[in-house]
């Protein structure tokens, strides 16, 4: 430690009896501190989530494959009966915070199951990079667009990305990077994805994480061709990609560009007159300290303190192919041929990836959506094939969908259920397209957090003491309660566990603001039920875990509790709504479907699909318009179109004129609770990772139906599929336009 003068010594007793922070110079006198240089922002801390919560599979799919594992592949140990992938790695879209899907990753038992692959070799990251991002997304319906604003788990994870403008960006990321760091292999690598808004700041903070001379590139990838042109500046066309390195040796194939146009000319501008072949005659490489060598008749001496790499045996090899020549000056040539030629090889500035443009073939009309061509370069460069790789802001999928093509493994995970039910389709393409290719492709699962536990503080200040902290969090979530309950016309109730209000008979447990309801919490409201002999419950949540229903309200009426789960709509936030009555509590969709069964073959129909979905209202949409505009919204599971002509005369039109305007994916599980749903828990005694049955079931992907951007229409019956003799459970899954997932359960014989 530096020697302290007296003054100083002084100074800091004073600041240390006047219980104040002492000032910042300190830290570098009182500590050994090697950072020269660092990035200090509001409430940084070194702490990191280090929280293990049990990943739980709610879907497996592997639909493609034949049926009958004879057709399916040469080892057959790898598949079973149904022609499902049984070994190797499946790859895996998670659900969920990527914070704790990281801890979890990094400090959970998948831990294992990852290295067990070579370790994670790849990372690449386009997170939310932009302060005033509308995060909406544009879905079609019929032949309009109708404009989904994000649900409230959304809008809470972008206020607490950007509530307070870059300081909470950087925070959210900087743990997130430490996380990730710990999770890469040795000869792993990360690509960050920003713009101008924030890469100044992610430079900094990939310098503090993975080191300064871990750093590898600064690529500036064109992602515009022409701009607009800014009044005061220059236009702005370009993204920002920083490459940092794990450790000293990370993996990395050189890439090149094909040769064309001005440079073949340029270059390769001898031609052979017997075999037209194009050429550029190139030096000798020298190195070191060196003998003369022998070129024909010519001996040549190197440059002082330099020798020829080429051996003689090489040399007099290459003269008597013709590779090499003399030139006039007496200097040997070596004859390079644009045929054998790698190209150009791939530097820092990337002109050549074009953007998605609205006719291309990949486009899934998600706005944050990049090329499959600049995935490409990344993993072709910083992978090889059979390597692991991931992306934890995945959006629509696309380094999962060049992974899977360029015979990488892959994790991707996202907050957004949109993004994952675009994902997924993206990825039942991918397989498709393969199998009909003849390619290989592996299985992938969907995954949850399987129990939450609450992180996030509802807009608590983290610059208090904790027990202020604790005192503000419980004011913050006992004034949402009483809104949630107000909005719902529930009476307050106390001395219970699980609920919270009370409704015409019927008790209500509100689910946490900023966490999607649980089969955890559901779990608990059953226990009071039993407990207490309480047999009507409404069960509120802005979000409901995925595959969480029926099982889960089947078990509580097996047990004589109706619960019926309901959406909180985001207009409990507006006081005007709550205050006019206009606040509705939208039921969870309602699935029908008929089986047809034909000796033992089996079939499902989709019958019916009653959706209670609101977005806005017709009445508010019809006093905010302006004469010659339209608007859509969301209604009591109707989508209306609201016009106003020139006149002032206004005009509505149901644009979800059928049910089946509401579907956007179907699938069938031909033989549901065949596949038990198994996490690993970690045993508090020993310590030990356990595995334990959830007491549901996963879910068996075995054909779907879904609408593309190209093929808008669905089918609304299965193929028949072959069914051994006995009783079983057919499930049927269907998401909505907005990437609700619905399911159902019937029993049949066969």
């Amino acid at each position: 430690m530096p020697r302290l003068t007296e003054q100083e010594q002084q100074e800091i007793v004073r600041y240390i009896e006047a219980d104040k922070p002492l000032p910042e110079k300190y830290r570098f006198l009182l500590f050994e501190e090697k950072r020269e240089v660092e990035l200090v922002w509001n409430g940084k801390t070194n702490e990191v989530c280090n929280i293990v919560l049990p990943f739980q599979v709610i879907e497996q799919v592997d639909e493609p494959r034949a049926e009958k594992p004879e057709d399916t592949s040469p080892q057959l140990d790898l598949f079973d009966a149904r022609g499902r992938q049984l070994k190797g790695w499946t790859n895996k879209l998670i659900w969920g915070d990527n914070k704790l899907i990281l801890s979890s990753l990094k400090n959970g038992p998948l831990r294992d199951e990852i290295e067990n692959q070579g370790g994670l070799k790849l990372i690449y990251i386009d997170p939310p990079f932009d302060v005033g991002a509308d995060f909406s997304m544009d879905i079609e319906v019929g032949d309009d667009t109708f404009t989904k604003k994000p649900n409230i788990l959304e809008e809470i994870a972008y206020r607490d990305t950007w509530g307070k403008g870059a300081d909470s960006f950087i925070a959210m990321i900087y743990e997130r990077l430490v996380l990730m760091r710990d999770l890469l292999a040795e000869d792993g690598s990360i690509y960050v994805h920003c713009d101008w808004r924030v890469n100044s700041y992610v430079r900094l903070l990939l310098d503090e994480v993975f080191a300064s001379n871990m750093y590898r590139n600064t690529i500036t990838w064109q992602k515009i061709r022409s701009s607009k042109g800014q009044a005061n500046s220059f236009g702005n066309v370009s993204d920002t990609l920083f490459f940092y390195a794990k450790g000293d040796s990370p993996i990395f194939n050189k890439l090149f560009t094909p040769l064309s146009g001005k440079r073949v000319e340029q270059h390769y501008s001898n031609v052979e007159p017997h075999t037209g072949r194009r050429y550029m005659l190139d030096n000798f490489a020298q190195s070191g300290a060196g003998e003369p060598r022998n070129f024909g008749d010519r001996v040549l001496e190197p440059s002082p303190g330099k020798h020829w790499i080429w051996t003689q045996e090489r040399i007099d090899q290459g003269m008597t192919e013709g590779r090499i020549v003399i030139s006039s000056s007496g200097m040997p040539r070596v004859k390079r041929y644009l045929d054998e030629s790698h190209g150009n090889p791939i530097e820092d500035i990337w002109e050549d990836i074009a953007p998605i443009n609205s006719q291309s073939l990949e486009r899934v009309d998600y706005p944050t959506q990049k090329p499959e061509s600049l995935l490409e370069r990344i993993i072709k460069a910083s992978s090889n094939e059979g390597d692991l790789m991931a992306d934890f802001f995945c959006g629509s999928g696309t380094a999962a969908a060049v992974s899977e093509k360029l015979g990488r493994k892959w994790i991707v995970s996202d907050l957004g259920k949109f993004a994952i039910h675009t994902t997924r389709k993206r990825m039942i393409g991918v397989q498709r397209q393969l199998k009909a290719e003849g390619g290989d492709y592996r299985a992938f699962e969907i995954l949850n957090l399987g129990k939450y536990e609450r992180q996030h503080y509802i807009g608590v200040n983290p610059n208090l003491r904790e027990a202020e902290q604790q005192k503000q969090l419980e004011e913050k979530e006992a004034a949402f309660l009483d809104l949630i309950l107000r909005a719902y016309h529930a009476e307050k109730t106390d001395g219970f566990a699980a609920f919270h209000g009370k409704k015409a008979g019927r008790l209500v447990a509100v689910g946490p603001v900023n966490l999607p309801v649980t089969r955890l919490f559901v779990e608990e409201v059953i226990l009071e039920c039993r407990k207490k002999h309480i047999t009507r419950v409404d069960i509120l949540g802005f979000e409901f875990e995925m595959g969480l229903f029926p099982n889960v309200l089947d078990e509580a009426r097996a047990k004589g509790i109706d619960i019926a789960p309901k959406y909180i709509p985001a207009e409990v936030f507006d006081k005007r709504a709550v205050d006019k009555n206009q606040v509705v509590f939208h039921d969870v969709a309602a699935i029908e479907v008929k089986p047809h069964i034909k000796k033992n073959r089996v079939a499902v129909e989709l019958t019916d699909f009653s959706v209670f979905y609101s977005q806005d209202s017709i009445a508010n949409a019809e006093v905010s318009l302006k004469k010659k505009k339209s608007k859509i919204v969301a209604e009591k599971g109707q989508i209306v179109k609201v016009t106003k002509d020139k006149d002032g005369i206004l005009s509505r039109e149901v644009l979800t004129k059928k049910w089946t305007d509401w579907i956007d994916y179907w699938a069938v599980d031909f033989n549901f609770e065949s596949k038990r749903e198994i996490v690993r828990v970690q045993n508090p005694d020993n310590g030990e990772w356990e595995e334990v049955w959830t007491g549901d079931y996963i879910f068996e992907n075995e054909w779907q139906s879904f609408r593309t951007k190209k093929d808008r229409s669905i089918e609304l019956i299965s193929v028949f599929k072959e069914c051994p003799p006995g009783r079983r459970k057919l499930a049927v899954k269907v998401v909505d336009i907005f990437g609700n997932d619905t399911m159902t359960i019937v029993e049949i014989a066969v």
